[in-house]
């Protein structure tokens, strides 16, 4: 009990670390390790969006190159970015959200059945895996009727716009090792 609160002080002393800002809801897996590093290797904010530190590339082949090595420097700042755009397409849909509904509620108590007894059709156990897949063909109506598709399409085209015009035009972080290069008056 001591060592926890120990810990939960070093922890406060050092500010909120990845794991204290996680929601409860994703279970530790490969998801939540992977969220995890890709908290702990953002970039800061501040530099991710400095006006100061953007400017035409001077050829394509500095082009090519800013975008290499962006994405490579900002890429779990990429993903937020995009992780952003899906939570905005979502919450500005209402039958978006009325879809997804539909289809969690419908995991759901796939889930709660499966604790109470197997689900069997026709003498046969139907797996996991075949009861969502049911409960995917049961909304797939509600998010054809949502447009999910566009907000697909809207969500990946808005993603590399924004992206690819960042990285495009951001000047590159120096990597390490490179030392400062003058250019010739």
């Amino acid at each position: 009990m001591a060592a926890q609160k120990d810990q939960q002080k070093d922890a406060e002393g050092e500010g909120l670390s990845a794991t204290t800002l996680l929601p409860k809801l994703i279970p530790s897996g490969a998801g939540r390790e992977w969220l995890e590093r890709r908290r702990a290797t953002i970039r800061p904010w501040g530099t991710f969006v400095d006006q100061q530190r953007f400017s035409r590339p001077r050829n394509v082949g500095e082009l090519c190159q800013r975008l290499v090595r962006n994405v490579e420097y900002y890429q779990s700042n990429y993903v937020f970015v995009f992780l952003g755009l899906i939570l905005y397409c979502v919450v500005t849909s209402p039958m978006l959200l009325v879809a997804l509904a539909v289809f969690f509620g419908a995991c759901y108590i796939l889930y709660l059945r499966t604790l109470q007894s197997k689900l069997v059709l026709f003498g046969r156990e139907v797996s996991p895996a075949h009861q969502y897949a049911l409960a995917g063909g049961v909304s797939f109506p509600f998010f054809w009727l949502a447009g999910a598709g566009s907000a697909v399409f809207w969500v990946l085209g808005a993603t590399l716009v924004l992206i690819g015009s960042h990285a495009a035009f951001h000047q590159m972080e120096p990597a390490d090792g490179e030392e400062l290069q003058m250019e010739p008056v």
